[in-house]
């Protein structure tokens, strides 16, 4: 017998297999490099470019990773989109995260307001998986896993970005 893949990637290290809801655990990441990044200094108002292109990196990698191990995934765990499969939730809550304005380093309480309500945005527009979302799980392997999440991200972006910038000017 064929030995099965790691699939460590797209799992986000074995966070996928975490319950509940695997998709929050795979959330959870991003938020704590986009902490870490301000933390150390290189957050939106002091470095947004390193800030937001670590961002982009990042959902570009854990995008890969969908992309690379999608087929296997669905193989493996015998459905299409398998709850297992979370890096297509940590690359799309890089999207809600990016473009914060500098204010949201304006304390502790901004700063928890600007990633929690990131982080919130993005579980809810995954959850909902409003148009055009929800139609493009279709597409066939890590495509299907990952695109919806994109989306999702984008649109939590939108609203992270316009409460942002009315509650914390």
């Amino acid at each position: 017998m064929p030995s099965q893949p790691r699939l460590l990637w797209i799992t986000t290290f074995g966070l996928g297999h975490m319950r509940p809801a695997s998709g929050t655990w795979g959330s959870l990441p991003t938020v704590g490099v986009a902490a870490g990044l301000i933390c150390a200094g290189f957050g939106p108002a002091h470095a947004p470019w390193i800030y937001n292109l670590a961002l982009l990196a990042w959902c570009a990698v854990f995008s890969w990773g969908c992309l690379a191990q999608g087929l296997a995934a669905e193989a493996r765990f015998g459905k299409k989109d398998p709850s297992q499969a979370v890096a297509d939730e940590t690359a799309g809550q890089a999207i809600a995260l990016m473009f914060l304005p500098g204010s949201v380093e304006g304390g502790f309480a901004s700063l928890a307001l600007a990633l929690g309500g990131a982080f919130l945005a993005f579980r809810m527009f995954d959850i909902l998986k409003l148009w055009p979302a929800r139609g493009l799980q279709r597409l066939p392997g890590g495509l299907g896993i990952l695109v919806d999440d994109l989306i999702a991200g984008a649109q939590a972006l939108v609203i992270v970005q316009l409460v942002a910038r009315i509650l914390l000017h």
